[in-house]
């Protein structure tokens, strides 16, 4: 018993230092486009829901895209509902809505938009995943403690990859400005020479020195 209250404790703590649920609401202006941006890792399942307020005589779209411009999700007139889709490369991915009126529609009225996104673990059904492997509450809870600390790792490994490439980055800043440095010092050596010697041969051309 003891033990079982540890993991649920563990877990909820990992939960909530991990939070990863954006949900927001925002207002869309008639034949407006208003989009959400984000990086996300590679291979990390998003999952959102959306809602938008009735606005007679408009309709809206939702476009979900990554930086290629490979469109993920698309529903056109979309008032209400969910998707889904799995990363495939770290990227930036775009979550646009744009609201559209008929040609002499009149102006119209703004529309709340509600959305929330869940990304890696927050984004699975746990519920599903306990009914179709036959899985206990407590094993249940070590797999969601399981996932979680996949995930920490993940994140540290990825932070690790960065600051190595990074610091790669700055290395070889570091070498360029050195050896650009060395150059242009050669390259001033080198003209003050060529104009001590070139007013030298002025001067004995003019016989002011000999």
């Amino acid at each position: 018993m003891e033990f079982t209250k540890c993991v649920r404790h563990l877990t909820l703590f990992i939960a909530l230092y991990l939070s990863v649920v954006d949900a927001l609401m925002f207002h869309l202006s008639p034949n407006h486009k208003k989009c959400l941006k984000e990086e996300i890792h590679k291979d990390v399942l998003v999952t959102g829901e959306y809602e938008l307020s009735d606005a007679p005589g408009q309709t809206a779209s939702l476009k979900v895209t990554d930086s290629k411009g490979h469109v993920l999700y698309n529903k056109d007139e979309a008032s209400k509902g969910k998707f889904a889709f799995t990363t495939e490369e770290y990227d930036m991915f775009e979550i646009c809505f744009e609201s559209r009126i008929p040609q002499g529609g009149g102006h119209g009225s703004d529309r709340e938009v509600t959305i929330s996104v869940k990304r890696g673990v927050e984004a699975k059904n746990y519920g599903d995943i306990a009914k179709a492997e036959k899985l206990k509450p407590m094993e249940v809870e070590l797999k969601k403690l399981e996932d979680l600390s996949e995930s920490i790792v993940n994140d540290f490994a990825y932070m690790r990859a960065r600051e190595e490439e990074m610091r790669d980055t700055n290395e070889s800043t570091h070498s360029r400005v050195l050896y650009f440095s060395i150059f242009s010092m050669c390259c001033l050596f080198g003209l003050a020479t060529w104009q001590v010697l070139y007013l030298r041969r002025y001067f004995k051309a003019k016989k002011l020195i000999e």
